[in-house]
Order: C-alpha cells, then structure tokens, then sequence
C-alpha cells in the first residue's frame, strides 16, 4: 500500500461518512486492513475498501448489486458504483461490529450457517446482472502458485503440493466447476460477519469480492477442514453442521454423512491454507508454528478421513 493511496483513501472516507456535515467530530480515521489485495479503513459509521490491484469492474460491478438485492444476508454497499483511486477501485459501505476474537465461545456458528443456507437456496435469477463464478478454487490456486514461487525448497512444501495434486481439476481452477447454480459466498470464514446496525443488529455477510456461482460446499469448507485437522472443536462444528441443515442447506444432504459432499472442498482449503501458512512463514523467516504444522500434516495425509463422530 503506498502512502498517497492511504492518505486519499482516508479523505474520501471522511467525505463520505460526513456527506452532509461542515464538520466532523468522529476523531482520526482507523485503519482496518491494509494488506495487498486489500486496504480497508473506518470513518465514524463509514468503511472504505480498495479492492486488490487486479479487480475489474466487470466482475465487482455484479458483485456490489447482488449484495444490494439480498440485504437480510449480505451487507449491502454504499452505493453498488465503485470509485477509482490510484488505479485501484473503491467501494463503501456501513460499519458492522465484527465478531470478537478474544470471545470464541460467543462465535456466531449457527448465524454463520443459517446466512450461508439462505444465500444457497437463493435463486440466482434474484440477482441481476448475472454473477461470475465464485472465486474460490481460484484463490486456492494462487496460493498454491505462490507457495512454488516463494518456498519451493521449504521441507512442508513438497507434502502440500502433493495433496494439491490430488484433487479434482475443478478444485484447482483448471476446468469449470461442476455447479453453475448456486450462488455462493466464496470465501466463509468468521471474520467475514459483521453485526448491522452496529453494534448488535443481525448479523450479515461481507466482502463481496469472491462472491459468485458454484460448489456450495466450498463455503463449508474452512470450517470443515478445521474440523478434520482438529483445529475446530466437535462441539463447535456440530453447531454449525445442525445448523445449515436446519435451515434447508443444499450442500450437504439433510441426514447422513456429509463428508462425501465437503471432502474435495475441504481438502482443498486445507491445501490453501497450509500453502499461505508455508508462504508467510518463509518470509518472516520463522519455524512454523503448532496450527501450521497440523495444516501441513493433514496434507500429508491426503485424503485424510474426518473423525467417525462427523
């Protein structure tokens, strides 16, 4: 992130947030993120992104509608029209409390599951202009792109790329995804909920930037990786399982077991998240750590089988 597109980014949130105002009360600007694909900062009840250097309009612009046609499920922008600054496009939207780190027993499992069920049963004839695909598969294979760029000769690196190897073409971004029918989020984690109205409205989804058609079970996916790699305790994922299904989510059948329908997906965002973990660590140039080691040895255990109780 250069200093000039910081600097400009916070100007225009501090304009937008006191639109009608002479004045403004609200104190410094917050720094959300800033990160390569994404800069974020908050302005009083105003958020501005600028999306990652390679985002397009054609694919964003449908992104941003989608997310103004469902607004019990995602959070709907600012306006769906994206600025430009420095060559990056930027969007804004209303603050959301996000879900607290330091509180995991409050994690928001069951809203989490029920949105991602209602945004799957969603008819994509309810949003227009037509969405491109969900971005995940394509995330996945950038991490794995990079992981061979940067720690090639790292001693985990070769057990990931091997699990890689194992997965469909499709899960690779190689070939189309089988399900052109779903509308997905496209990259689930807890980070992306926020509470609207701030701080305890509803909770809702955000980042829109992966949002799209396809496999749904990829949006099950993190939380069932964790699970399987015994980063996510049984108790929490079954939470978050009963829930989806209570609330009619197609990804997985409505009885029975599930792991034949997440198996791809989650190995493959095993594969992800150990390949950025390998990644990160080699340019800190620090050991992996205990998350990272379990990541890896999963891979090395691909198809690793999900515990019986699953």
């Amino acid at each position: 992130m250069t200093h000039a597109l910081l600097s400009d980014l916070t100007t225009r949130v501090t304009a937008k947030a006191h639109s009608a105002a002479s004045a403004c009360p609200c104190g410094a600007t917050a720094t959300l993120a800033d990160r390569p694909d994404a800069t974020v900062v908050r302005h009083a009840g105003t958020v501005a992104k600028a999306h990652a250097p390679d985002t397009t309009r054609t694919d964003l612009i449908p992104r941003l509608t989608a997310a103004a046609q469902l607004p019990g499920i995602l959070l709907p922008p600012l306006s769906p029209t994206p600025a430009d600054l420095h060559g990056r496009l930027v969007t804004f939207w209303p603050y959301g409390t996000p879900v607290d780190p330091e509180d995991p027993d409050a994690a928001p499992w069951e809203d989490a599951a029920t949105l991602l069920a209602r945004l799957h049963r969603t008819p994509i004839t309810a949003v227009a202009p037509p969405l491109p695909p969900m971005r995940g598969p394509a995330k996945a294979a950038l991490a794995v792109t990079r992981l061979r760029t940067t720690a090639a000769r790292h001693p985990a690196t070769s057990p990931v790329l091997h699990a890689w190897s194992t997965l469909p073409a499709w899960a690779r971004a190689e070939t189309p995804m089988p399900d052109t029918a779903t509308l997905c989020h496209g990259d689930l984690h807890l980070g992306q909920l926020v509470r609207h109205p701030a701080p305890d409205g509803p909770w809702l989804l955000i980042d829109v930037d992966d949002l799209g058609v396809g496999v749904p079970a990829w949006d099950l996916a993190r939380p069932a990786a964790w699970y399987a790699c015994g980063l996510l305790p049984p108790d929490e994922w079954t939470r978050f399982l009963t829930a989806y299904r209570t609330a009619g989510g197609p990804a997985v059948p409505a009885v029975g077991d599930p792991w034949p329908a997440l198996d791809v997906a989650a190995r493959a965002l095993t594969v992800q998240t150990a390949a950025r973990s390998i990644a990160k660590a080699v340019a800190a140039d620090r050991p992996l750590d205990e998350v990272e080691v379990a990541l890896v040895d999963a891979c090395d255990r691909m198809g690793f089988a999900p515990p019986e109780s699953a």
